[in-house]
């Protein structure tokens, strides 16, 4: 009778052992498991003295370094063959603009230890040749709307490394990317040639999402005036807004610590 009991005990024991054990193992093991998020990004990622430096970190530094190899011609001809002077003052900000990140970029690829190619994809390849078979009208809308484009597409790029990155340079590069892509979007934008409509299309095609925010505007209905949000109480402050005048950017910062010798 006593080792019935032992027997059952011991069972009931090994059961509720097993149990618990098939309960935690996809606690424990599922962060080790490849396909994971987590997994993937440590799978790339390399310990520097700036900070782990991720497979996007370093996707972001070649795309900055692929950004001026085809834009920087892309000014020089504006310069040359625009027959307006917004298109030529769009051509000077990419020349002036990607001649300083190039050079910023060139110094964090040094120092982390990034390959960086020296002609552009094919893709950039492909613009830069549209561009220069067209002429007049036509080359004014494909050189506004192709650089636009791209560079609505790297912005939130730029964004997701600038908020994910644990890398000191990187974080840094992508702040002064950031404000010069900025920059090239205001000033092509200036030019009154964008095709908004093209660039939103071309941003919803192929998805499926329904609109999300607030409902649409009822005609003739007037919205209620919001109130104004500010601090409370006795609140003293001593930032001020940006001092660049409404539509513009302002691009001065200091120059990157060429640790490296790059410039040299």
């Amino acid at each position: 009778m006593s080792n019935r009991r032992i027997n059952g005990t011991t069972f009931l024991v090994a059961a509720l052992v097993a149990t618990i054990g098939a309960l935690a193992f996809p606690v424990w093991s599922y962060a080790d498991r490849s396909g994971t998020g987590q997994a993937n990004v440590a799978a790339g990622t390399v310990n520097t003295q700036w900070g782990p430096l991720t497979a996007a970190d370093r996707d972001l530094i070649v795309r900055v370094r692929l950004a001026g190899l085809w834009e920087l011609p892309a000014g020089q001809q504006a310069i040359q063959r625009a027959p307006s002077e917004a298109i030529k003052e769009a051509g000077d900000h990419l020349i002036v603009g990607h001649t300083d990140l190039d050079k910023r970029v060139r110094i964090v690829a040094a120092q982390l230890g990034v390959e960086l190619p020296n002609v552009p994809n094919e893709q950039q390849q492909g613009w830069l040749q549209e561009m220069s078979a067209a002429s007049g009208a036509e080359y004014e809308y494909k050189f506004v709307n192709l650089l636009r484009s791209a560079h609505g597409k790297i912005f939130p790029a730029i964004g997701t490394v600038r908020n994910t990155t644990r890398n000191t340079l990187v974080r840094q590069l992508a702040s002064d990317a950031n404000q010069t892509v900025l920059d090239h979007i205001t000033i092509l934008e200036k030019t009154g040639r964008v095709d908004f409509d093209a660039i939103a299309n071309d941003a919803v095609a192929g998805t499926t999402a329904s609109p999300t925010g607030p409902a649409a505007p009822v005609p003739g209905q007037v919205a209620p005036s919001a109130p104004a949000a500010e601090a409370s109480g006795d609140v003293k402050t001593t930032s001020r807004p940006s001092p660049a005048a409404p539509g513009t950017v302002n691009t001065g910062r200091p120059d990157p610590v060429d640790s490296a010798g790059v410039l040299q």
